[in-house]
């Protein structure tokens, strides 16, 4: 029988991250947004709730709780501002669950603990200024060199560029074998020869740090490869299935930020001596709101369900993001229109979200590559198969845990 209801546990956590950011994002973030200010002391106090690593094993650092419990505290964020979901979207669901899926015990230990801890911030590499959806046309390469790989190239739009310690980096190592000639490497940023740049002047998520990734001729040890040699481009791809995920978690909470806002608005304002949440054609926008937000949040703990079970669920998750994250737009653009000229101002926070709202349709899959996939599936043209190193199933095998 299909539960409905959050346990008691993600209960507790749901109202924790809503007085987080009603209390340590919502009065502070306009100006944040006004000054493309990243306040990396988020990432601090997220880490101090044991936030940072909410689904990782206990016995790596984290707090152990299932994939669907990382959903509600992607859509509380979110709720507040996109930056900080994005945070957690890149932490945790694109590097330390990847490190979890594919990573040694060694690089568990060394990498993965002390992220889920929060004590460091992990990030991911794959897009470069000719490769987004095209993944094969990356030019970063990755040579061996005794115990190391000379890694150079360049990678741009990764979230937290100037604040993350660690990051999974993608590369080739056999341009000849295309796809299969592509891997995966943990990078430091202490090590010499990386560098980072932010990128100014976005649309939305202003308060988010993005920006490139330089490496030139960075000495990258043989045990930071992560999987195998040629493995990376299916790596990349499982780690997406979890980045998604929050990304279209992240969208569930746009979508009732929109809701919020809109029905404050809507008994506040009158117009021809009536509340503007009488005139039907309003009301038609907040009913579409609404159905997008249910229909979302069903979609994403189907696939987080899938995922504690340790299913495959690239389709389900492609699914969720492409229609929550199309949702959360339709959604904000109808929020600024309710608020009619004042939704033009950041006077109002609707504006910020409709600028906020573009990017994740665009990234970790546009609508249309997601248009695309769930047609193949359709038609019998794609079909996934079972992963050499699936996600872990919740709850956890318990292990012993990592002591401090």
């Amino acid at each position: 029988m299909l539960n409905f209801n959050l346990s008691d546990e993600q209960v507790a956590v749901q109202k924790m991250v809503k007085e987080f950011v009603d209390n340590e994002i919502n009065p502070y973030i306009r100006d944040w947004d006004e000054k493309g200010h990243f306040e990396s002391s988020i990432l601090r106090r997220l880490a101090d709730l044991g936030l940072m690593g909410v689904c990782i094993p206990e016995q790596y650092g984290g707090s152990g709780m299932d994939y669907n419990t990382l959903a509600i505290v992607c859509e509380e964020l979110e709720r507040g501002d996109t930056a900080f979901r994005t945070a957690v979207s890149v932490h945790t669901g694109l590097n330390s669950l990847t490190l979890l899926q594919w990573g040694t015990e060694e690089q568990k230990h060394k990498f993965l603990v002390p992220q889920a801890k929060g004590e460091k911030v992990g990030a991911f590499g794959l897009t470069e200024p000719n490769a987004g959806s095209d993944v094969a046309a990356m030019q970063t390469s990755a040579v061996l060199d005794g115990d190391h790989y000379i890694l150079n190239g360049q990678k741009t739009w990764i979230s937290l560029c100037d604040v993350a310690d660690h990051f999974l980096v993608f590369a080739y190592t056999d341009k000849s074998q295309k796809h299969h000639g592509i891997s995966a490497f943990i990078v430091e940023r202490t090590m010499p020869g990386f560098s980072s740049k932010a990128i100014k002047g976005k649309l939305g998520i202003r308060a988010g740090n993005t920006g490139e990734l330089f490496f030139d001729n960075v000495r990258v040890p043989k045990e930071n490869l992560l999987g195998k040699e040629g493995e990376g481009f299916k790596i990349a791809m499982s780690a997406l299935d979890n980045g998604r995920f929050t990304v279209a978690a992240g969208a569930v909470g746009q979508i009732r930020a929109c809701i919020e806002e809109s029905l404050k608005y809507c008994h506040e304002r009158k117009t021809f001596g009536k509340e503007i949440g009488k005139h039907q054609l309003v009301q038609q926008m907040l009913a579409k709101m609404e159905a997008g937000y249910q229909m979302s949040r069903l979609l994403v703990f189907r696939a987080g369900c899938l995922k504690n079970e340790g299913k495959r669920n690239t389709r389900e998750t492609s699914l969720a993001k492409w229609q929550a994250c199309d949702f959360a737009n339709e959604a904000a653009n109808d929020a600024v229109q309710i608020h009619g000229a004042y939704g033009f101002s950041n006077e109002y926070p609707v504006e910020r979200f409709l600028r906020n709202s573009k990017a994740p349709v665009i990234y970790e899959g546009t609508r249309e590559i997601h248009t695309v996939m769930q047609a193949e599936y359709l038609l019998g043209y794609r079909e996934d198969k079972q992963l050499s190193n699936p996600l872990p199933a919740w709850p956890f095998e318990q292990k012993e845990t990592i002591k401090n």
